[in-house]
């Protein structure tokens, strides 16, 4: 069983900053790190180190910049014989990280415009499929359908939102989304919000409008989930040392896929993801989640699953 990650692959500028500029304003840094990002890397990256067998689809440059994400997937890894190198740079994100852990991020996508679903070979039943949306959607769309066709597990962290086709859709099996993004998902199927603000609502329409099961992350505020057939969790964020919240979301899919590989219950697998997105706050830079599997399991012990009634 593997965990197959099409998607995004770039080197991160990251700037400590005392708080995010306003517009106009200027902010001073101490000084930035170059580091490994996107959000297919850092989703690969996270799996592979809680034990996955992690192959990555992606494209880089021929330049300098690619050799800080390829070194990253090598260190964890990670499979990269289907990353492509292309006649664009790769792809490069300016990340501020305020003292209190917030960021703000640019990303120029570079190589990334040039990933395709050609490259997608030789999935099986087996494999989970992890899509997010930083390369082409109509790519993205055709991945999915692909990997349906061939009988893998699909999940798809809709991040940043974009449209999906309905056939591309009808091939998501599990979908990852934030708030916003929920909500952005709920309008582009037609379904006018009946209780604003209410995420568990809102996540058990999704996940009957679109027959897949919803999980949906709120920060501080924890996760909600619905399966398919309409059972329904909640869990509370856990406390930890925040540092930075870069790649958190990240490490949560990491994690989630990792599970899903496993064949483990759906409570389970949100458990691993929310220790996993948990850790990734920890420490700065976005692939600093869990070094490994034992890294996780203080913060395990601090994470309980409550049912909802749906």
């Amino acid at each position: 069983m593997s965990v197959v990650v099409f998607g995004s692959i770039n080197t991160d500028l990251a700037l400590k900053v005392p708080h995010l500029p306003t517009p106009g304003e200027t902010v001073l840094s101490e000084g930035y790190d170059a580091v490994a990002g996107g959000k297919g890397c850092n989703q690969a990256v996270a799996a592979a180190k809680l034990g996955a067998d992690v192959r990555m689809i992606g494209a880089v440059g021929d330049d300098a910049w690619a050799a800080i994400p390829m070194a990253a997937m090598k260190a964890a890894n990670v499979d990269t014989l289907d990353v492509r190198v292309v006649g664009a740079p790769t792809g490069l994100a300016s990340v501020m990280v305020a003292a209190d852990g917030e960021n703000a991020i640019v990303v120029a996508s570079g190589a990334n415009r040039q990933v395709s679903a050609e490259q997608l070979v030789d999935l099986g039943t087996d494999d989970v499929l992890v899509c997010q949306m930083e390369v082409p959607f109509g790519e993205t769309a055709a991945a999915l359908r692909k990997a349906r066709a061939a009988g893998a597990r699909t999940l798809l962290n809709l991040a940043p939102f974009g449209e999906m086709p309905e056939e591309a859709r009808n091939a998501v099996d599990f979908w990852l989304v934030n708030k916003v993004e929920g909500e952005a998902l709920a309008e582009q199927l037609g379904d006018a919000p009946t209780q604003q603000g209410d995420p568990v609502s809102l996540t058990l329409r999704l996940a009957r409008r679109l027959r897949a099961a919803v999980i949906m992350t709120l920060g501080g505020e924890g996760v909600v989930a619905v399966a398919a057939d309409g059972a329904a969790w909640r869990l509370a964020a856990p406390k930890v040392g925040v540092v930075d919240t870069t790649g958190a979301g990240d490490a949560f899919v990491g994690g989630f896929a990792v599970a899903l590989a496993e064949g483990v219950s759906m409570p389970e697998a949100l458990e691993l993801a929310v220790a996993a997105g948990a850790s990734a706050c920890t420490g700065f830079g976005a692939q600093a989640g869990p070094k490994d599997r034992d890294a996780l399991r203080e913060i395990l012990e601090g994470i309980a699953v409550r049912s909802l009634a749906s």
